[in-house]
């Protein structure tokens, strides 16, 4: 269904782009801007930029721009049509739907909005079940309530039930139009032997949101015992749902850990309802999956603090230590809490009440390399032997932190608790960095040498690829490897020259430049009848020109917004400021630095002369190559008469721009 342009009109104007963009990312302020690290790589130092005043982001490592609509398109790998829905729900705007949609409607959408589409469906179908059926609410809603949860919080966390029968959802939801193909993709059902069949039956269900709140899978929970089936039966991966890549209760929790700038990481789902509940807002849960890179940085993009909290099983800490050593390695900083008498999350929080708990978090956490080695030490005992193994484990951990002061005040603090010398721990620290080095060039000498010759097998003794059946010679040496750097488009003079015009029309289309003209008259008269030879700009400008004779004067709003999405990347590429002007060079020191857009008319003539000059250079060279097949002497003549003429009008050009020709 089209969206009306005045709809798509009030959705541009209303979408802030720093409230978009900081539903999924911490922003932080410098100076006319705010900045975060890029949510589309993975980065440590902050390159990603979001412009309040142009209503567009930019980052400055992996070229990702664009504007409000175009952020939710690419975060949430979304149509440009369920991108304005998503911004038209977070903003109350009114789009008007469907009543029903039909499987022939489900069929031409893409296939992921498709698979949103029929989560949610299935989420309404299992709340709805809990809340007015009579099974639902006997089984399911007795249950959660047993558990502590309040009304408020099982709507909150969207809990539901799903019947004890084979196909009852499956078959509502055909009924309705779903496409079959579409809800077995989205892992809902079952195909067997020519027969289908409901994932969830008999089980509360859980849904488990992605960081705007769209459903993505469900958990389940069985109630009834049953040696046949897991306790608890997640969603299988699908396009939507990567379960590595995914924190359950982060959308409910992500406005809480970026004001109390942590982030609390436990391992289940009661666990972060309980925690919710009592007041404790920002946890998540890996959701019983190892915990991954990627669910990491999801946290690093609110916080770089991270509270991990176990339950008192010492071999359940350990297997989950290496996760905690993945959270260093990110470059976070991670504490850890445990649990007294085997209790976990949901019940401690239970048992003592939400400000106790609290408490007891801020009195007993402590940092992971304390804690790490404090409990191999009480399981080390006396043994000499064992105690070296941990000395090796620790400093492996703190080798993984990627910051080098907060690996000096660690090695400190270690060496102290296993009353040793520092130097020691630290020799141990280069010897594994040495090692990483080594095996990682290793890596990559093996790489280059599959790339140069493939269908090669390797030569085991020499570990390097010679023909089938071909020996290497006895004075075989390995060449030293060569390193393979791609190379880096550059852009032509031309085309710098050109991005300039584009730029200042893009920028200042529509202001002033003297009581007369306004700027976008100005250039135009000025370079009337050039055409530009780099396709984005030339595409640009006749856009430019276009809508004047409609009367219209285009500019940054209009480029920022474009339909085509190589114009509005290359728009906003050339409003975007990588680096800006303290304002404290006016506010402190009262240094004033002339603005371009104080001085439009100078600008916007130097850089028409910088054209010209472009041009003239260009056609000065060309003439020049000319000469060679000037056969007569006539020709010659002629080709540098042009010359002369060419250079007098460069010499003019320059002397305007204050160069030197020679």
């Amino acid at each position: 269904m089209r969206i009306s342009d005045d709809i798509i009109a009030q959705i541009q104007q209303t979408a802030d782009i720093v409230e978009v963009v900081g539903d999924f990312v911490t922003l932080k302020k410098k100076g006319q801007n705010m900045m975060a690290c890029c949510p589309f790589h993975n980065e440590k130092t902050p390159s990603f930029s979001v412009s309040p005043a142009k209503g567009i982001y930019k980052c400055f490592g992996c070229g990702k721009a664009g504007d409000s609509i175009r952020f939710i398109m690419d975060i949430e790998s979304l149509g440009y049509v369920e991108a304005l829905r998503y911004l038209a729900k977070k903003y109350n705007i009114d789009i008007p739907e469907p009543e029903a949609i039909t499987d022939t409607q489900v069929q031409q959408q893409q296939e992921k909005e498709s698979l949103y589409i029929v989560l949610n469906y299935a989420k309404n179908y299992y709340q709805n079940l809990l809340w007015n059926q009579d099974e639902g609410q006997a089984v399911g809603l007795s249950y959660f309530k047993e558990r502590g949860f309040k009304e408020n919080t099982i709507k909150e966390f969207e809990l539901g039930y799903s019947l004890d029968n084979w196909d009852h959802f499956s078959k509502e939801a055909i009924a309705k139009g779903y496409n079959p193909d579409i809800l077995d993709k989205a892992g809902l059902l079952i195909r067997k032997e020519g027969k289908q069949f409901d994932r969830f039956r008999g089980r509360v269900v859980f849904p488990i949101h992605n960081v705007s709140g769209k459903v993505v899978a469900f958990g389940a929970r069985i109630l009834k015992p049953d040696k046949n089936q897991p306790k608890y039966l997640n969603s299988p991966e699908t396009d939507v749902y990567h379960k590595s890549h995914i924190l359950y209760g982060l959308f409910q929790a992500k406005n809480a850990i970026r004001q109390e700038d942590t982030c609390y990481l436990v391992e289940g789902y009661t666990d972060v309802i309980s925690l919710h509940q009592a007041g404790v807002n920002n946890v998540v849960a890996s959701s019983g999956t190892s915990l991954t890179i990627e669910q990491i940085r999801l946290i690093g993009r609110y916080t770089q603090n991270i509270t991990v909290l176990y339950d008192g099983d010492a071999a359940g800490i350990k297997a989950s230590l290496r996760g905690t050593d993945m959270i260093l390695e990110e470059g976070l900083n991670v504490k850890v809490a445990v649990f007294p008498d085997n209790d976990d999350p949901d019940s401690y929080v239970r048992k003592i009440g939400a400000q106790a708990f609290k408490d007891f978090i801020k009195k007993n956490s402590t940092d992971f390399i304390t804690f790490k080695t404090k409990l191999y030490l009480d399981e080390a005992a006396n043994d000499p032997f064992k105690k070296a193994g941990i000395i090796k484990e620790v400093v492996e951990s703190i080798t993984k932190i990627p910051d080098p002061i907060k690996r000096a005040v660690f090695f400190k603090q270690t060496a102290g608790l296993l009353q040793m010398d520092e130097g020691t721990l630290i020799v141990e620290s280069n010897q594994i960095l040495k090692k990483q080095v080594l095996d990682k060039e290793k890596k990559h000498q093996k790489d280059r040498e599959h790339k140069k010759s493939p269908g090669r097998e390797v030569y085991p003794d020499a570990d390097v690829f010679f023909p089938e059946g071909v020996l290497p010679p006895p004075d075989f040496d390995m060449p030293e490897p060569v390193e393979e750097v791609a190379a880096v488009p550059q852009k032509n003079p031309m085309a710098y020259r050109e991005e300039e015009i584009i730029r200042m029309l893009i920028s200042y289309a529509d202001a002033p430049i003297d009581e007369h003209n306004k700027l976008c008259d100005y250039i135009l008269a000025e370079i009337d009848g050039i055409e530009f030879q780099t396709p984005i700009y030339s595409r640009i400008l006749e856009t430019i020109k276009n809508q004047l004779r409609m009367g219209n004067i285009v500019g940054a709003d209009y480029f920022v917004r474009h339909w085509d999405a190589a114009i509005q990347a290359e728009a906003i590429n050339l409003l975007a400021n990588k680096y800006e002007i303290s304002e404290n060079w006016e506010n402190k020191y009262q240094i004033f630095i002339p603005k371009e857009k104080d001085m439009l008319s100078h600008a916007a003539f130097t850089n028409i002369l910088r054209l010209k000059q472009r041009i003239v250079q260009d056609k000065i060279t060309a003439n020049l190559k000319s000469f060679a097949s000037a056969h007569t002497e006539a020709e010659q003549e002629r080709v540098m008469r042009i010359h002369m003429q060419l250079k007098e009008i460069e010499k003019q050009i320059a002397g305007y721009l204050g160069n030197i020709v020679r």
